[in-house]
């Protein structure tokens, strides 16, 4: 089972990036999945989940009204886009699936697997 992030890069303040996140090996069906960022000698921390059958969403306050997560089922693929983008965004960005119990989509440990990270910078 691999999860594949990619999509990141170097943006200026103001700018959008679309994160993608392929999963390939197996199917989740039923899986929520996340996307968390850890930034330079900070914690990781959640961004956003988006539930498999109901397709509801949630966003950490830092990025809701910029963020949208989304899904594609027939790719196996979830997307993050991120508009007007901060330079305070710059930080690893990860995908990760789990069948996270309802109360816990917002903690990393809930997830059992995750991508390897996608690094999003942001200058000013």
């Amino acid at each position: 089972v691999q999860l594949q992030a990619s999509g990141g890069g170097l943006v200026q303040a103001g700018g959008s990036l679309r994160l993608s996140c392929a999963a390939s090996g197996r199917t989740f069906v039923g899986y929520t999945t996340g996307w968390f960022r850890q930034a330079p000698g900070k914690e990781r921390e959640f961004v956003a989940f988006i539930k498999w059958f109901t397709e509801v969403t949630y966003y950490a306050d830092s990025v809701k009204g910029r963020f949208t997560i989304s899904r594609d089922n027939g790719k196996n693929t979830a997307y993050l886009q991120m508009n007007s983008l901060k330079p305070e965004d710059t930080a690893v960005y990860s995908c990760a699936v789990g069948p996270v119990p309802v109360g816990s989509m917002r903690i990393e440990t809930a997830y059992n697997y995750w991508g390897q990270g996608t690094l999003v910078t942001v200058s000013s």
